[in-house]
C-alpha cells in the first residue's frame, strides 16, 4: 500500500485513491440504532418483528433486511407488485421506499402511511442495518 501511496502524487491521484477505497465500503446508516429501535416499536412493531426467526404478523419479518431480496420471506404472502418489485433492499432503496411504500409499489398491501421525518428515518435505518 505504501509503495501505491508513494506513485501516487497530486490531487487528482488522492481523489482517485479516495473514491476507490470509499466504493469498497459498504454502505452502513447514519441514524443510531438505539433510537432506531424505538422508532421500529413505535411506528412498525404493530405489524413486523425484527428477530433472528421472528414470526411475520401482518408483514414479513424484517431482520435481515438490509441486503435481501424485496419479496423473499418464505411463508409470507406477498402482493403481487412487492413479488415482482424484484431489486435488493438496500439502505438508499428503504430510504426511497419508507416515506411512501404505496407510491413505490403498486398494490402493495402495506398501508403504512410513510415515516416522513428525516432524523426518525435515519435511526430505523440503521436498527434495521444492524438486524443481521
Amino acid at each position: 500500500m505504501n509503495r501505491l501511496l508513494n506513485r501516487l502524487t497530486g490531487p487528482s491521484a488522492a481523489l482517485v485513491l479516495a473514491a476507490g477505497l470509499l466504493a469498497a465500503m459498504p454502505a452502513t446508516a447514519a441514524g443510531d440504532a438505539a433510537k432506531g429501535k424505538g422508532v421500529f416499536a413505535a411506528q412498525c412493531a404493530m405489524c413486523h418483528t425484527a428477530t433472528k426467526g421472528g414470526p411475520a404478523i401482518l408483514g414479513p419479518n424484517l431482520y435481515g433486511v438490509v441486503g435481501r431480496k424485496a419479496g423473499s420471506v418464505g411463508g409470507y404472502n406477498y402482493s403481487p407488485g412487492m413479488k415482482a418489485a424484484g431489486w435488493i433492499w438496500t439502505l438508499d432503496k428503504l430510504e426511497a421506499y419508507l416515506p411512501g411504500p404505496r407510491a413505490m409499489v403498486t398494490g402493495t398491501k402495506m398501508t403504512y402511511g410513510g415515516l416522513h421525518d428525516p432524523a426518525k428515518l435515519a435511526d430505523l435505518l440503521a436498527y434495521l442495518d444492524s438486524q443481521k
